[in-house]
């Protein structure tokens, strides 16, 4: 199986400082969505993991994350393209859960439910803890530097054999372009 792990904020769609609260803010970066179309349309499976700790802080509720993710999979879709899951965290950064990125147990229960390795699994996203998380499971480390992408590469430590791109359609490119 060929699999594609997707961090959300700053890689599918903008970020906030100030939290992605309500399908209204939520909006696709340029390309992003015909990138995930074209990994459908090459056989790849493509699931999202994303840290999203506005649950636990009381910002947005369950129902408010569901129409988000709801206007992703509607907007991918329309294009060709399909997201086969979306895993999350809702814990708030103190609660010391397993699921939140850096941790690797968001990505551990992607292989569980996939029943696969993600041994060099392509892992996109555009914060160290993103990075640190595929790392921790043997998956490829890529950076795009949309989002949180510019200033961590300039202030954070890569892990080795980080890719880096400009953004998420450039990532594709490079994966779809690569030769087994």
């Amino acid at each position: 199986m060929k699999l594609v792990i997707l961090d959300r904020d700053g890689v599918i769609n903008y970020d906030s400082e100030h939290f992605i609260k309500s399908p209204a803010e939520w909006k696709p970066l340029p390309g992003s969505l015909e990138a995930i179309a074209k990994l459908t349309q090459a056989g790849y499976r493509v699931v999202v993991a994303t840290n999203q700790s506005g649950i636990g802080r009381g910002l947005f509720d369950m129902d408010t994350l569901n129409a988000m993710h709801g206007k992703m999979h509607r907007a991918v879709q329309e294009l060709g393209g399909r997201i086969e899951a979306i895993f999350y965290c809702p814990h708030s950064a103190d609660s010391n859960c397993n699921c939140r990125k850096p941790k690797p147990g968001m990505m551990e229960r992607i292989a569980g439910c996939f029943n696969i390795s993600l041994l060099g699994v392509p892992a996109i996203g555009d914060s160290l803890r993103d990075l640190e998380a595929a790392v921790a499971v043997g998956a490829m480390p890529i950076l795009v530097l949309t989002g949180k992408g510019e200033k961590t590469r300039a202030t954070e430590e890569l892990p080795p054999d980080t890719l880096v791109f400009a953004d998420l359609a450039a990532a594709v490119e490079h994966i779809l372009n690569k030769k087994p």
